[in-house]
């Protein structure tokens, strides 16, 4: 009996809580604070990509660890050290981004974060879409080249930087004065995030993609390579032709008007699986009266 009285003891003193003091719940705070905040530095850049590419990494060693298959294996073991340094020359420029980031970061704003979310998730307005199509279709008619960037989670600090810094509102007048023939700020691309145009100029990445068309420039070029390294959505007109096309996750959308335009900024807006939901709620409440009045 004194025996099985111990090990209900026993069991009941691992099952405790233990005690937690002022110092343990702020190192708690600490540590969730530190990983909230590189989990939402890999979201927002391009690391999120590469984290993908580790963890398709970790499956395979996984999978070749529960196989025993010893040649992998030895392979995962002798490249790990040298993984590890190249991990960070390619997080490199994010590393430095990061490091510039808590130097200059409001704490207060950081640990508080709910009026920058909301800003977020509203992205941008009615107004900012029908300014953009009117400019793009108006630079469409006139021939003149334009790259116009719309940022959507992963933020472009990297390529922002190239540029020259704005940070004005969305109107068709000044994207079509940007991009005017002669003027100082008409070469490179335009960044847009949320409702506020924030630099010009700014040079991006070209794709190194074979299927494109020899036909294309430098400027499509441009377009589709920053729509590879992040899900913004890209709009080219031509200089030459005059033609509008999109740029989304690698892929060209050419000789597109300026209603299918914007559809595809009211996609990225996100108001077209709102307006799907009003329908359906609409339909769903159209059938329930259709049922009471029967």
């Amino acid at each position: 009996m004194e025996t099985i009285i111990s090990k209900i003891k026993d069991y009941a003193y691992y099952l405790s809580l233990p005690k937690v003091t002022l110092t343990d719940l702020l190192e708690i705070f600490i540590i969730a604070f530190v990983i909230y905040h590189t989990i939402l530095w890999v979201k927002n850049t391009r690391a999120w990509t590469l984290v993908k590419g580790i963890l398709v990494l970790f499956l395979c060693y996984l999978i070749a660890y529960i196989l025993d298959m010893s040649v992998i294996l030895w392979i995962f073991n002798k490249t790990l050290a040298i993984g590890i340094t190249a991990l960070l020359i390619v997080f490199q420029p994010e590393l430095r981004k990061a490091l510039e980031e808590i130097g200059k970061k409001n704490i207060v704003k950081s640990i508080i974060p709910f009026d920058d979310q909301k800003d977020k998730n509203k992205r941008f307005s009615d107004k900012s879409i029908n300014e953009i199509v009117k400019a793009t279709v108006e630079l469409a008619k006139a021939k003149t080249g334009a790259l116009i960037i719309m940022e959507k989670d992963i933020i472009l600090s990297e390529y922002e930087r190239t540029g020259i810094n704005l940070d004005s509102a969305i109107s068709s007048q000044l994207l079509i004065n940007i991009f005017e023939h002669n003027t100082p700020l008409h070469d490179g691309a335009v960044i847009i995030r949320g409702d506020r145009i924030v630099a010009a100029t700014c040079y991006l990445p070209l794709s190194d993609n074979l299927g494109l068309s020899k036909e294309l420039g430098t400027r499509h070029r441009a377009g589709v390579g920053i729509s590879e390294v992040s899900d913004s959505l890209t709009i080219i007109v031509s200089e030459e032709t005059g033609k509008i096309s999109v740029a989304i996750g690698g892929k060209l959308l050419r000789n597109i008007d300026g209603d299918l335009l914007k559809k595809k900024l009211m996609e990225m807006q996100g108001n077209v699986d709102d307006d799907k939901k009003k329908k359906r709620f609409n339909f769903t409440l159209h059938l329930k009266k259709d049922s009471e009045n029967k």
